[in-house]
């Protein structure tokens, strides 16, 4: 039996780990308004850093 419905039960395991990795990731995504502050934030980091690393090339 296993056999003849072999690609019907792979089929239906691909979806179903399909659905519960598109969920997982709907229940853990960070809020607009979070993803936006840590984004500016490691921009102003990064251009922190680049202004430290040109100041040490010139002295």
């Amino acid at each position: 039996m296993l056999a003849k419905y072999w690609k019907k039960i792979g089929m239906l395991i691909l979806i179903i780990a399909c659905v519960f990795n598109v969920m997982s990731k709907l229940v853990h995504k960070l809020s607009l308004n979070k993803e936006m502050l840590y984004s500016a934030e490691y921009m102003l980091e990064q251009q922190d850093e680049n202004q430290t690393q040109e100041e040490n090339q010139t002295n």
